[in-house]
């Protein structure tokens, strides 16, 4: 089994931010965000990266359980 609580961590993280993403696109483009724009906008560009970084370390840590 490759999947580790650690690794499992990583990827609910991932689908969080992720689900934090798409939302504020959603938000955006409907033209008047429940936080604001400007709020909406800085949630966005943190998301996206921190779906990047988690999704890899979540990778990393099941190949590195693999053996």
């Amino acid at each position: 089994m490759y999947l580790t609580p650690k690794s499992g961590l990583f990827l609910g993280g991932a689908c969080v931010s992720a689900i934090a993403a798409v939302g504020s696109v959603f938000e955006l483009s409907y033209g008047e965000p429940d936080l604001g724009v400007q709020t909406t906008a800085i949630i966005l560009a943190l998301s996206i990266p921190i779906t990047v970084l988690f999704f890899f370390a979540a990778v990393r840590d099941a190949r590195a359980n693999m053996k």
